[in-house]
């Protein structure tokens, strides 16, 4: 038999395109709905091109625009472009929307076809993906580079003896080690081009076949500090990453601390 298939990252790439796709639409369609009314229309012969400004669609021939009129040539034509180009979003969307909801339904399908085997049986068996072992040790030998935490920061050491930043993610962080969860801390993720995070925790839920972010925003009564949190929130929209899907949130302010038992029931919720 060939060697075995590898996690599959295609549920991830399909919602991040996506997300591309409608942010993208969103703002051409907004600038198709605030440009002039009328079109552009092309003649073009072995010589040369000319344009014609149709005001209408009764307006067959159009009045003809001239080469030195650049700012009304750039207007129509980029309106032209945009109206072609959001016809051809619709149509990939169309495609990739379906798809996803397909996927969705068998990204479990070869381990859940190696479950339904009684355990004697799966002695005599060879699958064609990774177990949940192999899959999380995998994954966890994937080398990554944290992010530095400056000397200024209190020694907050998990069980693990990493250093953290507070003592809430101490909690969390022994937590998920009890409940025998894997995760790495601060681990880098490129959201998009020239943009990547730190999320908190990045944690392998093993029986789904998924990396689950966990967000703790510890100082929700700070100003500034709950802006920068909702604007992450957005950021892992945009990139196809949900709240209670793929992305966890926990708060707390200075009053109302993370609770132990909080960080419990998140997690026999989101990994149980």
């Amino acid at each position: 038999m060939k060697k075995l298939l590898m996690p599959s990252q295609l549920d991830r790439e399909v919602a991040a395109r996506i997300q591309e796709l409608r942010a993208f639409r969103d703002c051409i369609s907004d600038a198709v709905s605030k440009a002039p009314p009328g079109k552009i229309r092309i003649a073009k012969d072995e010589r040369r091109i000319q344009y014609y400004l149709r005001k209408s669609p009764q307006d067959v021939a159009g009045t003809y625009v001239s080469l030195q009129d650049v700012q009304k040539l750039t207007t129509y034509l980029q309106k032209s472009y945009n109206e072609k180009i959001l016809k051809e979003i619709d149509a990939e969307l169309a495609v990739l929307e379906p798809f996803r909801i397909s996927l969705s339904k068998h990204q479990n399908s070869f381990q859940e076809v190696f479950d339904s085997f009684p355990d004697k049986s799966k002695t005599f068996l060879k699958p064609i993906d990774l177990s949940d072992a192999e899959y999380a040790s995998a994954w966890a030998e994937i080398p990554y580079v944290r992010k530095p935490i400056p000397d200024e920061y209190a020694g907050f050491i998990t069980d693990r003896g990493e250093r953290v930043r507070s003592k809430s993610e101490i909690n969390i962080a022994n937590a998920l080690n009890k409940y025998g969860i894997l995760y790495k801390y601060e681990c880098p993720l490129a959201l998009r081009k020239g943009m990547t995070i730190h999320p908190d925790f990045t944690v392998l839920d093993v029986k789904r076949r998924k990396v689950v972010y966990w967000e703790h925003r510890g100082i929700m009564d700070d100003r500034e500090y709950a802006r920068q949190a909702v604007k992450r929130i957005k950021d892992y929209q945009t990139a196809g990453i949900f709240l209670g899907d793929r992305l966890i949130i926990t708060e707390e302010t200075s009053v109302n601390p993370l609770g132990t038992q909080e960080i419990r029931k998140v997690i026999e919720k989101y990994f149980g």
